[in-house]
């Protein structure tokens, strides 16, 4: 591990605002932040310029930035403890373990930014419906999860995957910029998003609510995972 990396984990092991692997925090984050606003996730979070920017922007609710990465989670805990944004913080784990941190009906909101697309690895997607499964244990009834990428191919999967599941499909925009769409949350531009519209590659999002009914293993998602399984 480089000299910069280390000082950034000793720097994130002291910093109030980032939890690394904490317990008791299910249906605890209430205590935590010291109120009962609504929480909002920030998934494979990076640097966590989401949160901060949502946090600025809306003082009556929790963030919480997601990653395993902690020298990644490093810039944005450190921007929100000296702006003294209580009202972000940051959660090292897996993002495959969310539900032993969170319980039911805590979570208002999600927002995935430029995620890994796993182009090999299907099952590893963030919206593939193992995780939809997991979202679906800790989100409130209703509850919108927001994606924004730079993938056509993320895009398209998730497009499928809502429909195959019966999720209520809020807004999908197949070009973020060229759309004049980029306003409110969506103007907010990440490390990575720069860095793919200086290489001038098109923004996609889709926004989008789960079913009432348990998320399931249908269809070509059942097929592949028999695949997968099995080696195929």
């Amino acid at each position: 591990m480089g000299h910069k990396k280390l000082i950034r984990f000793r720097a994130i092991d002291n910093y109030s605002n980032v939890l690394q692997y904490p317990e008791n925090m299910k249906g605890n984050w209430g205590a935590f932040f010291k109120n009962e606003n609504p929480i909002t996730l920030e998934l494979a979070c990076g640097k966590g310029e989401y949160s901060v920017n949502l946090g600025r922007e809306h003082k009556d609710m929790n963030f919480i930035g997601i990653d395993i990465k902690g020298n990644r989670i490093y810039n944005g805990a450190k921007t929100a403890l000296t702006e003294g944004l209580t009202n972000v913080a940051f959660l090292r784990v897996q993002i495959g373990q969310l539900t032993q941190y969170f319980t039911k009906d805590e979570v208002a909101e999600i927002w995935i930014i430029f995620p890994d697309p796993f182009l090999k690895k299907e099952k590893n997607r963030l919206t593939h419906p193992r995780f939809l499964y997991l979202y679906q244990e800790m989100l409130k009834p209703g509850a919108t999860i927001n994606l924004k990428t730079d993938s056509k191919e993320l895009y398209d999967f998730t497009l499928e995957t809502i429909a195959e599941q019966g999720c209520t499909v809020r807004e999908y925009i197949a070009d973020i910029y060229g759309q004049g769409k980029a306003t409110g949350p969506l103007a907010i531009k990440t490390f990575y998003e720069n860095m793919h519209l200086a290489e001038g590659r098109t923004i996609y999002f889709i926004s989008f609510s789960l079913p009432p009914t348990p998320i399931k293993l249908t269809g070509r998602f059942e097929a592949r995972l028999h695949e997968e399984q099995q080696g195929i």
